[in-house]
């Protein structure tokens, strides 16, 4: 399903109550920092304009998107955070290589978000060139860091209300 028409970037505050008090780890792939970068900035900012307090927000660097799955287990590992953000970017190239990390760390968030009682929110733009990704961390499809952390924001909030 494609995304082109839906866009939660323009949504800016999430109706919760004791958000200031929510605990947020971010995962951050280092490869396509100029991209990921981008992404962690919006999330960020999501998050902060929400009410989260900045020292509540954990992030760790990974040198690349197969990496944001261990970097995920080591945040669940100190059991202090409410959800945890994945953020990364794969370009596809003119190899398979493109697949197998894609398939990989879909099938590693998914794992941890069954196996784990925290969200694990899936923010990886899976894209097949630069300009894609360059539309979507910032651009004419909005910010998906922005959206990952709303993501993060309603699935904290769905869990405290049940």
């Amino acid at each position: 399903m494609s995304s082109k028409n839906q866009n939660l970037s323009s949504n800016k505050i999430v109706n919760t109550s004791g958000i200031d008090y929510f605990r947020l780890g971010v995962v951050v792939a280092e490869w396509n920092q100029h991209i990921t970068g981008k992404l962690f900035n919006g999330c960020l900012q999501t998050l902060l304009d929400n009410g989260v307090k900045k020292e509540h927000i954990v992030k760790i660097d990974v040198p690349g998107s197969f990496e944001l799955i261990s970097g995920a287990k080591i945040l669940i590992d100190k059991n202090i955070f409410d959800a945890i953000i994945c953020i990364g970017c794969v370009i596809r190239g003119d190899t398979p290589h493109f697949d197998y990390v894609c398939q990989g760390v879909t099938q590693g968030i998914a794992y941890l978000n069954a196996d784990q009682a925290i969200s694990i929110i899936y923010g990886l733009l899976t894209v097949d060139n630069e300009q894609q990704a360059l539309d979507r961390c910032g651009g004419i499809h909005g910010n998906k860091g922005d959206e990952a952390a709303f993501t993060a924001l309603k699935m904290i909030n769905l869990k405290k209300n049940i």
